[in-house]
């Protein structure tokens, strides 16, 4: 479930804050533990209201964040779009947490936004399902394990 979706603004973008919770079960934490690679992909829609019509969509974007189990250096990698390097982990509570949080990131430029109208954020995560190698089926032993899907959450403001 998407938690704590907040909608502000630096001097030049709009930013958007978000948390998912109770997205990690014992089956997806043992596949990770097991080195299988797992993202979370994060949808982002910005919509302006409109009375009298349907809400216009002015975008929806797509961010993954992907964690990997090395199980010989003991860390766990975090990475996520945009970033040129994963992020390293010792601990596994601190790479999920990491896995789980949006900070800050840039929905728009304000100058796409009209002065004194309302608008909303909708977001919600899916859990991407794992292929393996050489473009076999998906694994059906974890395919009970990969059914994660979080209901859209908005958040309204003015601007």
């Amino acid at each position: 479930m998407v938690r704590d979706l907040m909608v502000t603004n630096n001097a030049s973008h709009l930013l958007v804050y978000a948390r998912v919770t109770n997205c990690f079960t014992k089956g997806i934490e043992a596949a990770i533990l097991a080195g299988v690679p797992t993202t979370f992909t994060f949808i982002l829609e910005l919509f302006q209201e409109r009375s009298g019509w349907l809400d216009k969509k002015l975008i929806r974007t797509t961010l993954r964040h992907t964690i990997k189990y090395d199980n010989v250096k003991k860390l766990f990698q975090v990475s996520a779009d945009g970033e040129k390097e994963a992020t390293a982990f010792p601990d596994f509570e601190s790479a999920k947490r990491s896995m789980a949080d949006l900070n800050g990131v840039p929905l728009v430029p304000l100058n796409a936004l009209k002065k004194n109208a309302h608008y909303y954020v909708r977001s919600k995560v899916k859990l991407d399902k794992v292929r393996l190698p050489l473009h076999l089926e998906y694994l059906f032993f974890f395919a009970s394990l990969w059914d994660f899907e979080t209901d859209w959450h908005r958040e309204g403001f003015a601007y």
